[in-house]
């Protein structure tokens, strides 16, 4: 992560300790619309995502291990984290992580994050930037696969974007969980239901934040005015979107390599001939202005996460701790 200008000197942490912020910490520091407008302040000072360096998978028995380091010049930062398929059996989380912020120029540690609260944040925040520019102004139903983390940050992040919001339908496998999930909702002031794939015909917005490898939904019944934002995946054989949505579609993605190398909504598609990436267009020119949706065209923001993301967020939790002292 480059910035284009000499940034602020960050707020030094007491020399005696380096904070530990904790879930906790980063839900109440850095509330969501917070966490989309950072995001959208360091895409429009002129970040570029395609200068970030890829992020490092390593094969470890049992799952893998994720490095994704990132650098300005006020603040540097890696995430570590570790995504295990064998854990929901043993009733720990799938992903687990941390998340080191250094000083920019001395890379002295400043703090450490929860990495998996940092990330629930992040993706829903990144989804809000692009939704936010995408999603018709007076969207009101918002369909959301999924009920884990990601699925409820998305909940928010398109709250933050769009106010006029008001139901949301939940589609998953697990009955129990819907349920809780449509409570929760309804708790935060949203009508709710739960339903099936087949409610994309009547959203507004759809949300896909799972571990499917294929295509949730028949995207012939999707509206053409509709946004989706795809969120579960980072490998090339893997899908929640089918190619048809990918190919009659104003696409959104948070930079051209990454598209090529890790989002399989799209790899898939243009290996099926429906999509040709040069119809790409990035996230930072969708911020920029330089993009804008199709009219009688769907539009697809497809994330796969970038550690400048994390950096941002990382920067602007901290930044919350120092102001309070």
């Amino acid at each position: 992560m480059n910035a284009p200008t000499p940034a602020p000197t960050p707020p030094s942490a007491p020399a005696s300790a380096t904070p530990h912020l904790d879930a906790d910490a980063v839900r109440r520091l850095v509330p969501m619309s917070a966490a989309v407008g950072a995001l959208e302040a360091v895409l429009a000072a002129g970040l570029d995502p395609a200068a970030e360096a890829p992020r490092s998978v390593v094969e470890v028995p049992g799952g893998q291990l994720l490095l994704m380091p990132s650098a300005t010049a006020s603040y540097a930062g890696v995430k570590v984290a570790t995504v295990t398929p064998g854990n929901a059996e043993r009733g720990l989380p799938r992903v687990q992580g941390l998340y080191l912020l250094l000083d920019g120029m001395t890379h002295t540690p400043v703090a450490l994050l929860d990495g998996i609260a940092l990330t629930s944040l992040r993706t829903p925040a990144v989804s809000g930037v692009a939704v936010g520019r995408l999603a018709v102004p007076g969207a009101e139903r918002l369909l959301v696969f999924g009920t884990g983390p990601q699925a409820w940050g998305h909940v928010e992040a398109v709250r933050a974007v769009r106010p006029a919001l008001r139901h949301v339908d939940v589609v998953a496998r697990n009955a129990g969980r819907v349920a809780a999930f449509v409570d929760r909702c309804r708790a935060a002031g949203l009508s709710a239901a739960a339903a099936t794939a087949e409610a994309v015909a009547h959203a507004d917005v759809v949300c896909c934040c799972t571990t499917a490898r294929e295509p949730l939904f028949d995207s012939s019944l999707l509206p053409d005015h509709a946004t989706v934002a795809a969120v579960g995946s980072h490998e090339p054989d893997a899908r929640e979107v089918d190619a048809r949505l990918v190919g009659r579609a104003t696409v959104v993605a948070e930079s051209r390599e990454v598209a090529e190398r890790e989002c399989g909504d799209l790899v898939l598609a243009a290996a099926e001939g429906a999509f040709a990436m040069e119809r790409l267009h990035t996230l930072d020119a969708l911020v920029r202005g330089e993009v804008r949706p199709v009219e009688g065209r769907p539009r697809l923001f497809k994330s796969a996460g970038m550690a400048w993301e994390d950096l941002a967020v990382a920067a602007a939790v901290y930044e919350g701790w120092a102001a309070a002292g």
